[in-house]
């Protein structure tokens, strides 16, 4: 069996070990390219249909076929300078609106260290890292365009998952297709985070209704999602705005990756 072969079939095998399966048999559809694959349940999307695609890097072959089948418009997000770059040189559809900003769970900014390879788009997180790009949440992005729900949200945020997710589901904001990609195969991490980050999203009533070859990347479906945005109450905004105001907004928190506080990860 090839290498690659072998790590995406130990890969399943650990989450099968750990009862991490589908849970919900539905018609999919998938396209993408390279490790930018992804699945979602067709018929649940249309031309109006809210899309945040988090993370692409120099991929967006998947971004552009939901635009072609599905006629809607995609909201994609990178704040990382060879993205940003690569896609100045694209011939992008109209109903493709890039934003230069990350997703975090924070409003401010994120350090990245720059890839060592000259054509490498993936950036990974790092307090150290030279690279200072903005972020903001999912809920602040939410509410700057718009949009009082998501009918499809895909993160591939190297690492920043285990933090975003809980702090979208702390924010309410209605998901209804969530496709993730873990990395708890990066230095640092842990398999447990990833487990701990399905349990909680299960807990919240998602579905996981594929797991894809690679073992990396899933996608849930909110089958009882509101039709509308149950914003946060004011109080725990203010709270958030607080602590954005003791750490200051163009500062990254003294924590790294693997041990930031709001992970809520057991190793």
């Amino acid at each position: 069996m090839p290498f690659p072969a072998l790590k995406d079939y130990l890969r399943r095998r650990q989450l099968t070990k750990a009862g991490i399966v589908p849970r919900l048999q539905v018609p999919t559809w998938s396209a993408g390219a390279r490790s930018g694959v992804w699945t979602v349940i067709p018929d649940l999307l249309s031309a109006d249909s809210v899309v945040y695609s988090v993370g692409v890097g120099d991929n967006i072959s998947w971004d552009l076929a939901l635009i072609e089948r599905f006629g809607l418009t995609v909201h994609a997000f990178d704040p990382t300078p060879r993205s940003i770059a690569w896609l100045e040189r694209q011939s992008l559809p109209a109903t493709f609106h890039f934003h230069p900003v990350g997703v975090a769970d924070r409003d401010g900014v994120q350090r990245f260290q720059t890839p060592r390879r000259g054509d490498n788009c993936n950036y990974l997180p790092s307090n150290s890292g030279p690279v200072e790009c903005e972020v903001r949440r999912l809920a602040t992005l939410a509410r700057q365009l718009g949009h009082r729900r998501l009918d499809l949200l895909k993160l591939d945020i190297e690492g920043n998952e285990y933090s975003v997710v809980p702090d979208l589901l702390a924010s309410r904001l209605p998901v209804r297709q969530l496709l993730i990609e873990v990395h708890h195969n990066l230095p640092g991490h842990s398999f447990a985070w990833t487990c701990q980050l399905i349990r909680g999203l299960e807990e919240q009533g998602y579905q996981l209704f594929h797991i894809s070859k690679r073992g990396l990347e899933f996608a849930f479906l909110w089958p009882d999602w509101p039709v509308d945005w149950q914003q946060e109450p004011d109080s725990a905004q203010k709270q958030r705005e607080a602590e954005l105001d003791a750490v200051g907004r163009n500062k990254t928190p003294d924590a790294t990756p693997s041990d930031r506080p709001t992970l809520r990860m057991e190793r």
